[in-house]
């Protein structure tokens, strides 16, 4: 008798999931969720359960913390265990939603619009909405002074949420609607009612050609109050966002203006209040923009070179001779005769200045950058710091020729290397938020940062014996004692002052010396040290990869980002389960940290098919033109037949390469990050120095020793 076949397993359908959907206060159904049957079709299905009996005005709602509904595009989001919830359809809730807010009963509008917002943040609805003249009613009722505040609260922040989605051109508003607006931040309204719109006329600003209205009647004053005031941080945020888009669309008299009135005494306070406050990712991005756009004013000057037949220019250059060398009134060369022999006038003073032209100094700021503000910033230290200035230009002018810092010179490439090291002249970027909170505590901060400067650099050409064939090595020290002295943020001139003054040209030599000393031996070729490299490198590599998935597991949040820009104040958490089986992703608010329980969206590892990167990634085709941004973005391509993927934009540039070397473990593929090879050397180096304490002070060669030779017989043994 032959034995009874074994019952084969049942083979899992991988379009199939377990999930709940619930519906009002009934008993939830327990279905199979197919993904390849239409939604319309699993409605229907369902219906009778709950004895609905208009199938064609519901649908699928996820019940996550956004609750957007279940759509053709969507449905891959729903996985095993998610539970959905039966409702109204979207054409189905915007009609009755727009029956109640045409009805014209407060009671009745205030309760749906108090759902209104949350609602439109979904794009299902909201283009439904938008489509029945949804927003026409908004805007309306927002026009409407008989409403109150808690009514025009919801409405505004519902109008915001619409519009965020960017189907409607903000063009379209009437100057009647821009005005209500502005007038809503002039008077004394509700913080809610304000920071919409603010949020409302930072978008008409950036996006309507009547911006000029908002230009006309949002004075400056009325913000800094806001900010002054306002103790909520969105207003704050939302401000300085609105001076911000008013100062990029403003002309190059206006922008000075602003900068001018930010740069006085009394709004320079109230900035530094908004600063010293615990400030969020979003409005340290803002104070970046803002720094960025104030800094950028010096671009002009930067990249204009010298007239020399300026006559302004010529008389600044003349004052920078008399202060140096007429400050008592005295002229140590006033016979004229032996003025033309040393060639000229003045020449033998703006020699010893430090010129290169000493017939005609001018000749010297042709050069583009840094142009004209060199000249510009000279003058400021001579006329500000006029001791001081003296001081650096009669003590090289004691010194042996050899050993002169020539102050014209080195001052211009100086303002050089300032200009490159905060970056004037460059875009802000989407995800920059380093700001340096000195720049905002001074009504000249670059020209009070020059002439810090300036001091060290001499104070460090005197400390390295400097000839004028050290000219680049002296200003390779400089730029690390400016650049390590700017890195922990300063809030003060006085502070970096202080702080830089503590980088010595022979502290910079001590730190150099220890880097290259444990650079030298990470790459020291004797062969027992390549042999312990060798065995150690797999150690290394494990421990990386540990490190990656470790900072997988803890997750981070990312920015959103829609058609190609950045969604402010909107953003999303990834993170792997400890299990690195699966990744957790939804959204999330700016400071908290969702659990994996509360990330209600799963993508298996072993359905990920592929990693893409930068300019390879299909979100990547809108941002092309903001080179700041496409390097940090990449994709999880997934194993589904539609090849869906999960799109990031990182933070920054060592979160991009956690996550791609993450990932790349994960798939058993190598990491292939710049940070990966900079941790293993760093990790290499010291797990090198660490088995080799025990040899401090032996020479290890280069070469093993030679095996000795053979003894001429083995008849020997030892005695006790």
């Amino acid at each position: 008798m032959l034995p009874k076949a074994a019952k084969m397993p049942a083979i899992r359908d991988s379009h199939v999931v377990k999930i709940a959907v619930q519906f009002e206060t009934g008993i939830a159904q327990l279905i199979e969720f197919d993904q390849r049957q239409p939604l319309t079709a699993i409605i229907q299905n369902l219906c009778p359960y709950w004895a609905i009996q208009d199938p064609g005005c519901y649908a699928l709602r996820f019940t996550d913390v956004n609750n957007y509904y279940v759509t053709e595009k969507n449905r891959h989001e729903v996985k095993n265990g998610s539970v959905l919830i039966m409702v109204h359809s979207p054409s189905k809730m915007a009609s009755d939603i727009l029956e109640k807010l045409k009805g014209g009963k407060v009671d009745e509008m205030l309760k749906v619009l108090t759902e209104l917002p949350a609602l439109s943040a979904d794009v299902t609805f909201a283009l439904e909405f938008i489509k029945e003249k949804g927003l026409d009613e908004i805007v309306r009722i927002i026009e409407e002074p008989k409403f109150g505040e808690n009514i025009l609260k919801y409405a505004l922040s519902a109008f915001v949420k619409l519009m965020d989605h960017g189907t409607v051109s903000w063009d379209v508003l009437q100057l009647s609607f821009i005005l209500r607006n502005i007038a809503f931040i002039n008077g004394n309204s509700n913080k809610e009612v304000i920071q919409s719109a603010l949020a409302i006329l930072e978008n008409i600003v950036q996006n309507s050609s009547n911006f000029s209205l908002v230009e006309k009647d949002v004075t400056l004053e009325v913000l800094l109050k806001l900010l002054q005031d306002s103790p909520s941080t969105v207003i704050q945020q939302n401000t300085i966002a609105l001076i911000n888009a008013l100062f990029i669309k403003a002309d190059d008299g206006k922008r000075k203006i602003i900068a001018a009135t930010f740069s006085s005494k009394q709004y320079r306070s109230v900035i530094n209040s908004v600063i010293t406050a615990n400030m969020g990712a979003e409005i340290a991005h803002q104070l970046y923009v803002l720094q960025t756009l104030t800094l950028g004013l010096l671009e002009q000057r930067m990249k204009t070179p010298i007239d020399v037949q300026d006559q302004d220019a010529q008389e600044k250059i003349k004052e920078l001779r008399r202060i140096a060398f007429e400050a008592d009134g005295i002229d140590p060369i006033p016979d004229v005769t032996a003025r033309r022999q040393h060639g000229g006038s003045y020449s033998i003073h703006y020699k010893k200045l430090g010129f290169k032209c000493d017939i005609n100094p001018a000749q010297d700021f042709l050069e583009i950058p840094p142009g004209v503000l060199a000249l510009d910033c000279m003058v400021y230290f001579a006329r500000n710091y006029t001791q001081n200035y003296t001081k650096v230009v009669h003590e090289n002018s004691c010194r042996a020729d050899e050993h002169e810092c020539p102050f014209g010179r080195t001052s211009i490439e100086l303002v050089k290397v300032l200009c490159d090291i905060l970056h004037i002249g460059e875009s802000p970027s989407e995800q920059g938020q380093e700001f340096h909170p000195m720049f905002f505590t001074h009504d000249h901060p670059f020209e009070e940062f020059f002439c810090i400067c300036i001091v060290v650099l001499n104070r460090t050409w005197k400390d390295m014996r400097a000839t004028t064939e050290d000219f680049v090595k002296v200003f390779s020290v400089v730029r690390e004692q400016i650049t390590r002295s700017i890195t922990g943020r300063p809030a003060s001139l006085e502070d970096f002052k202080a702080k830089i003054h503590t980088f010595t040209y022979n502290t910079i030599t001590t730190l150099r010396q220890q880097e290259r000393t444990s650079r030298e031996e990470c790459e020291s070729t004797a062969s027992a040290i390549v042999s312990l490299k060798e065995k150690i490198t797999p150690e290394i590599m494990s421990l990386i990869k540990e490190q990656r998935l470790g900072y997988l597991v803890v997750g981070t949040r990312f920015s959103k980002y829609t058609g190609g820009k950045r969604e402010r104040d909107k953003y999303w958490y990834a993170r792997l389960s400890p299990n690195h089986k699966v990744i957790h992703y939804g959204d999330c608010d700016e400071k908290t940290v969702p659990t994996l329980e509360e990330l209600n969206n799963k993508l298996p590892v072993i359905d990920i098919r592929q990693m893409l990167v930068g300019k390879e990634c299909p979100h990547m085709k809108e941002m092309r033109a903001k080179k700041s941004t496409f390097p940090l973005g990449f994709s999880l391509v997934t194993e589904s037949s539609d090849q869906q993927t999960l799109d990031f934009v990182a933070p920054d540039e060592a979160t991009f390469n956690y996550w791609t070397d993450g990932i790349n473990a994960l798939l058993g593929q190598p990491m292939l990050s710049k940070q990966k090879d900079d941790d293993f050397e760093t990790l290499l180096s010291m797990e090198i120095k660490l088995r080799l304490l025990d040899t401090e002070g032996v020479d290890i060669s280069k070469d093993p020793p030679p095996i000795p030779s053979e003894p001429e017989n083995y008849d020997f043994c030892f005695d006790s």
